[in-house]
């Protein structure tokens, strides 16, 4: 009888053993959630126009270097109380374009710069420096400051009813008054081995237009660095951004500006709620 219970133990033991063996070894599972990859500012796309819903301008210009092919620095006065807020939205269809229009009123008080920063640039070309070539119109900083009114134009084709956005312009002298958007133009050269900086100019921005080429800024008017700031020289400054429209041919800018402004676009024709900006990494701290 012993030995009949001890066969049967040995044979359970000896199953067990075996099947243990054979027993698929669990995988490692990684539990821990892979970070999300990092992202610029939200916008809150209100299209009611509500005062709880007001965007900051730091958030509505956070495009500005997006599109900078040079890295950027941005500074701003001590007390900016720069609010964006949409007032009104507008959208026509034909059979085969669409246009939106989005009125924005920018209220509060302060400035927002973003300078430019081109040494990297003239590093690379310091050999066509010394050799005598001179680097025409190099932007210098983008400045928004002061309350304004401003609309932003989404426009379209449709094909097979699908809409798709070409062109996005961002229109700032809206109601007559002075766009609030001015840029810094400089010519760069080498003298005796030093780069110096001559034709310092600042241009007037009425628009800026966004399309797969590039961007395309309508100049409303254009004065020297120093110059004053009376009728005449107003006048003069008109008639010479008209010729600089003339003139003007897209801005080559970074292909991830240019995605992000025809993106946020569809945004606004598709009416979502938010958009993510992407990180810009030409974003410098201060």
């Amino acid at each position: 009888m012993f030995n009949r219970y001890l066969i049967a133990i040995t044979l359970v033991l000896a199953y067990s053993f075996a099947a243990a063996e054979l027993a698929p070894v669990p995988a490692h599972v990684d539990t821990e959630i892979s970070p999300a990859p990092p992202s610029g500012p939200v916008l809150k796309l209100d299209y009611a126009g509500q005062p709880e819903n007001d965007m900051r301008i730091a958030d509505f210009l956070y495009f500005v270097a997006l599109i900078s092919p040079e890295p950027v620095t941005v500074s701003e006065s001590p007390t900016n109380t720069l609010m964006v807020r949409v007032s009104d939205i507008r959208q026509k269809s034909g059979e085969d374009r669409f246009s939106i229009n989005l009125e924005f009123e920018v209220s509060g008080q302060g400035f927002r710069h973003y300078a430019v920063d081109q040494s990297e640039k003239l590093r690379c070309q310091s050999h066509q420096l010394a050799a005598g070539k001179i680097l025409k119109k190099q932007l210098d900083y983008i400045r928004y400051e002061g309350p304004s009114k401003g609309r932003l134009e989404v426009v379209g084709q449709i094909e097979e009813e699908v809409k798709t956005v070409t062109a996005v312009r961002l229109h700032f002298n809206e109601g007559a008054a002075a766009s609030p958007v001015t840029i810094g133009l400089k010519d760069v050269r080498m003298v005796d081995g030093v780069v110096k900086f001559e034709n310092e100019l600042v241009a007037c921005i009425n628009i800026l237009e966004f399309t797969r080429e590039g961007a395309t800024p309508h100049i409303g008017s254009v004065k020297r660095k120093k110059a004053g700031n009376n009728l005449f020289q107003r006048l003069k400054g008109r008639v010479i951004g008209v010729v600089a429209n003339m003139l003007t041919d897209p801005i080559n800018i970074q292909q991830i500006g240019k995605d992000t402004m025809l993106n946020f676009g569809t945004a606004v024709l598709n009416r979502d709620a938010t958009f993510t900006f992407p990180v810009a990494e030409n974003l410098k701290s201060n």
